[in-house]
């Protein structure tokens, strides 16, 4: 159980990318105070939160409710997960996570704690999807310690990043655009591996079942 609570952890970690969130959140909140900059790192978290427990709870039901089997969504989530790996690797601006439409609208919000920050930066589709893909699976009444270890973990993710936003200011300093880069391309490449494990997982399983 350790090495899959430590494994989720690691790939939760490399999909919500707390590093890329620094550079996102000074400029998101360039100028104001320190009080709201703090305000909206933590509504944003908590909000993130909300998202991420309810697709936890309830994103197994929902596919089955849909018809759609695991290995399907393990499959397309390995795939979204490959282009968000290619999007860092790449240092390109995110559309896994957002358009240019949202990017705009949310440089006029007084208020970018649920958007963009929380939705779709932190538990945008490669977040959700991961949630789903290692959740999927877990009985909460049966693996009820497994669950509360994943959870636990998606907490630490999420902690880390409420930090990270809240010393933003002085981390960029330090270092700088081209360093969040050159981390978000290291944490691309981890990324990418695993997202290719995971289609060839459910790939693995899919023809698993039809035999």
């Amino acid at each position: 159980m350790l090495e899959q609570l430590l494994k989720f952890f690691v790939v939760f970690f490399v999909v919500v990318e707390p590093i890329s969130l620094i550079p996102l959140f000074t400029g998101l909140t360039s100028g104001a105070s320190r009080e709201y900059q703090r305000r909206m790192a933590l509504k944003a978290v908590c909000v993130a939160a909300v998202i991420l427990v309810l697709f936890a709870l309830g994103g197994a039901a929902f596919l089955q409710l849909m018809g759609i089997s695991l290995e399907a969504f393990r499959i397309f989530g390995g795939l979204l997960l490959f282009l968000l790996a290619l999007e860092m690797v790449f240092a390109r601006e995110s559309g896994t996570r957002t358009s240019s439409g949202e990017a705009a609208e949310s440089r006029r919000r007084a208020d970018v704690s649920v958007f963009p920050l929380a939705f779709p930066f932190i538990a945008g589709p490669g977040a959700l999807a991961t949630i789903l893909l290692w959740f999927g699976r877990v009985h909460v009444t049966a693996q009820t310690l497994l669950f509360l270890g994943l959870l636990a973990a998606a907490a630490l993710v999420l902690l880390i990043s409420l930090v990270l936003m809240w010393l933003a200011e002085p981390l960029m300093r330090v270092i700088g655009v081209t360093g969040a880069n050159v981390a978000s391309r290291l944490l691309g490449v981890i990324l990418g591996a695993l997202a290719v494990q995971f289609v060839l997982d459910g790939l693995r399983q899919a023809f698993g079942a039809g035999g």
